[in-house]
């Protein structure tokens, strides 16, 4: 992506499109931001009271003698009711439209308002800039992304705001495209490969990948249990930001990388498994969480873990019933092999605080079906053991919009996951099962503040929304990035 920045209308560039944003009032349409040339254009328009400047409406004329072919009039809806979010979603009407004409260049004016409304209203655009086909045999119809960006009257501050932005949404796209690819491309290997590209690229990441074979000799007991039936080996990969290396402070962040879960023995029903490739999309949030926040070279230390494996059914395949060791020494009664998400969880938390000492830990994980039940697709679900660091990421989470819901972990929770022949049982009955998958990984956190995010239902959408125009929406960079950005 080309993105520029110009003082005024009179100064921009050639472009294929020109955007103008418009307040809904009572009495008609009033023009959101600067003057501009194009009045005679789009006065006929407005007076004739087709275009209402409702939120994310479009209307695209066609001036005569300008720099641009198409002037596009874009509602913002009711300007006291204008917010980030508000932009974001309206901005994104924008890339949809260059989509369908296959438009590849772009000025873009933003509304006046007391905040700068340029960072918000270009990540509508940027996140809606993306497209997954390239898995497609047929040629015929291409998707056209845009592939250049004037931003018309912003300040040389606001620019750096938006540059700054734009590598967050690379790092998101980055994501998507992970989660988004086939579960035989997208294996434990490919993952350690793309961390180890991370560490080509940026030279404070270090990347640690541990095989099998050093699985076995560090004794992840839970993660080699659920690999059993893959033929494909577990990986188990460490990736370290190091942003202030003189400070001893470290965060933790932790994704569950299940490559694909068939749910093992205890095997799920046709309608819940097609999208199981999205199970590594804790893990996708990891690495594009890296990659953001070294691109920004923001000034933190963060140590990103990711254990992976399939989730398969093979003559090997662990067992309900059956007893595990983990990493801590604790040992786990299967009573679900289909709670996996949980026990490679449990290793890598247990395995990060003896090793890295981390201040905080924050874990993501397409855990439980029940989330979704409960939260739908609008927001994740927090589990937290600490209050600040809870209202901190629910901070972040109203910035970003990448909103989350704090859940109890209270003790009472846990009784359902009492064994008579284990330290503990992976899963309980149905009832408040998200709660108790999180009370599940709190058995294994000591004293450090700990975050769960339970993303089963923000990860991958049932259809395209908004500024997500396919079904893996990479939720999780920007909420991190942002968390670590004022944290």
């Amino acid at each position: 992506m080309q993105l520029s920045s110009v003082e005024n209308f009179h100064k921009r560039k050639e472009a294929d499109l020109v955007v103008i944003p418009f307040w809904q009032t009572e009495k008609g349409v009033k023009l959101a931001g600067e003057k501009n040339p194009f009045e005679s254009f789009y006065a006929h328009a407005l007076k004739s009271g087709d275009f209402k400047g409702k939120e994310g409406e479009i209307c695209a004329l066609y001036p005569t003698k300008e720099k641009e072919d198409r002037l596009l009039l874009l509602g913002l809806g009711k300007e006291k009711e204008c917010s980030s979010e508000v932009l974001r979603k309206a901005y994104a009407h924008v890339t949809k439209f260059c989509k369908n004409k296959k438009l590849k260049s772009l000025n873009l004016s933003f509304p006046d308002m007391k905040h700068s409304a340029a960072e918000s209203s270009l990540e509508g655009v940027l996140l809606a800039n993306y497209a997954f086909d390239y898995l497609k045999a047929s040629k015929e119809d291409p998707s056209v992304l845009l592939e250049k960006i004037s931003l018309i009257g912003i300040s040389a501050e606001e620019f750096t705001a938006c540059k700054r932005r734009e590598k967050i949404i690379e790092a998101v796209h980055f994501a998507r495209d992970l989660v988004n690819g086939n579960a035989d491309d997208v294996t434990p290997q490919m993952l350690s490969k793309t961390a180890k590209q991370l560490e080509k690229e940026f030279s404070s990441v270090k990347t640690t990948v541990f095989d099998k074979k050093r699985i076995e000799k560090e004794k992840l007991g839970l993660l080699l249990a659920v690999s059993q039936g893959s033929k494909v080996d577990p990986a188990f990969i460490i990736v370290e930001y190091k942003g202030k290396p003189g400070s001893s402070d470290k965060i933790a962040i932790v994704g569950k990388g299940v490559t694909y879960d068939t749910g093992g023995l205890n095997l799920k029903p046709t309608g819940s498994m097609e999208t199981m490739k999205d199970d590594m999309s804790g893990a996708a949030a990891v690495l594009g969480t890296i990659k953001a926040i070294a691109s920004l070279g923001l000034k933190v230390n963060v140590v990103g873990v990711i254990p992976s494996t399939e989730n398969s059914i093979g003559p090997d395949s662990y067992k309900p019933g059956d007893v595990y060791k983990s990493y801590e020494g604790t040992t786990v009664e299967i009573s679900n092999t289909d709670a996996e998400g949980r026990l490679v969880l449990a290793d890598a938390l247990a395995y990060v605080q003896k090793h890295y000492a981390p201040k905080r830990i924050i874990d993501l994980a397409t855990l439980t079906g029940g989330i979704i039940i409960a939260l739908g697709e609008e927001v994740s679900g927090l589990f937290s053991n600490d209050d600040k660091l809870a209202k901190d990421l629910i901070e972040a989470g109203q910035t970003t919009h990448e909103r989350v819901w704090r859940l109890p972990v209270y003790p009472e929770y846990k009784e359902g996951l009492k064994s008579k022949i284990a330290d503990i049982r992976n899963s309980a009955d149905r009832k408040a099962s998200s709660i108790t998958g999180a009370m599940f990984l709190l058995h294994f956190i000591k004293d450090v503040p700990w975050a769960h995010l339970d993303i089963a239902g923000t990860a991958f959408l049932s259809s395209a929304k908004d500024y997500h125009p396919t079904n893996a929406t990479g939720v999780g960079v920007r909420l991190l990035t942002e968390y670590l950005s004022s944290n």
